[in-house]
């Protein structure tokens, strides 16, 4: 099978395609013939190995790849599936969580996957896993945001920030939205109230206070953000850092979190959502916002795998309209 390999940690021009074999099914698991894999921060991250310091948590390794194929979300059909699998069968249309997605063949387990909604082609419901749960996540579950509420989206254009809006207003809350121009229309096209752009106005000296922030860039300090609060308000943290950096992002979380101890208002941190621990009650979350017409993945672009360098390279610049999704198959 064709798929875009990487034997060594270093900038997206190091990965290539490559024809591998096929993975096999075991047990609890599922082979998807892959048809669209969304590219995310979290892939240039895996990619360069960056930061450095989490070279040495399990699955990534510290010298070279553990997974010497790139991805992790995808969308397809199920194509086999090994014993223990209860829920799927052959010819299912799915999204969800799959190690080594850029590739025509991915397995995972059955519980990183949800049906694909009717309405969605694969190229959309490939934007949704780690984009949509992560919004999901920081704007309901950590943000705890509730009708009337005053909600701002830093970094509002992206794939977690233009799920995150419309995740906000369909919760009642008033929204504005942190973006360049290019993004205004769209932004307001998703429910957002008012917005900011980051180009001409800082809105951490604007003086408006919300009662959540979700930050998607990083781009100002943690007191900065604080003044962007109502006394008791929450700022929700996930950004990613550079490239290059030993602790990078996993640095700031920890002084977020020790000034966040001494705080009356909440200051949270939120890790990308990745294939492990409960995600397949959220995918189903997301994909009933789907269905209720209240989500719509945004697709800024799509490649075909053979591009998947070049895909990194937007998505690691930081300016990426929606998702970037390379076209399988």
């Amino acid at each position: 099978m064709k798929a875009i390999v990487q034997e060594r940690f270093g900038p997206p021009d190091i990965l290539r395609l490559a024809d591998i074999d096929r993975p096999e099914p075991g047990a609890g698991q599922v082979r998807v013939r892959v048809h669209a894999a969304a590219l995310n921060p979290y892939d240039w991250h895996m990619v360069r190995g960056d930061p450095y310091a989490a070279r040495l948590t399990p699955g990534v390794g510290l010298t070279r790849p553990k997974a010497r194929v790139a991805g992790i979300d995808a969308a397809g059909r199920v194509e086999a599936v090994g014993p223990d699998v209860r829920g799927l069968r052959p010819g299912d249309e799915v999204l969800g969580f799959c190690t080594g997605a850029f590739a025509e063949y991915a397995c995972t387990t059955e519980g990183m996957l949800v049906r694909k909604p009717a309405a969605l082609t694969f190229e959309q419901a490939a934007a949704l896993p780690m984009g949509a749960v992560t919004a999901l996540r920081g704007i309901r579950t950590v943000g705890r945001v509730g009708e009337g509420q005053r909600v701002l989206v830093n970094g509002a254009g992206g794939g977690v920030g233009t799920c995150a809006v419309q995740i906000a207003v369909s919760l009642g809350a008033e929204v504005t939205a942190v973006c360049g121009a290019g993004n205004a229309g769209l932004v307001r096209s998703l429910g957002a109230a008012h917005v900011v752009d980051y180009t001409r106005e800082d809105f951490t000296a604007a003086g408006a206070r919300y009662d959540v922030v979700l930050d998607n860039v990083g781009n100002h300090p943690t007191g900065r953000l604080r003044r962007t609060l109502t006394p008791t308000g929450t700022l929700v943290a996930n950004a990613g850092g550079s490239p290059g950096r030993v602790f990078g992002a996993m640095g700031a979380t920890l002084k977020l979190l020790a000034a966040g101890a001494l705080a009356r208002q909440r200051l949270r941190a939120i890790l990308p959502a990745v294939p492990s621990g409960p995600v397949r009650e959220d995918l189903r979350d997301v994909v009933a916002l789907v269905e209720a017409g209240r989500l719509t993945p945004v697709v800024g672009r799509t490649l075909p795998l053979a591009e998947a360098a070049a895909g990194m390279r937007l998505v690691e610049e930081g300016h990426a309209r929606g998702k970037v999704v390379l076209t399988v198959g």
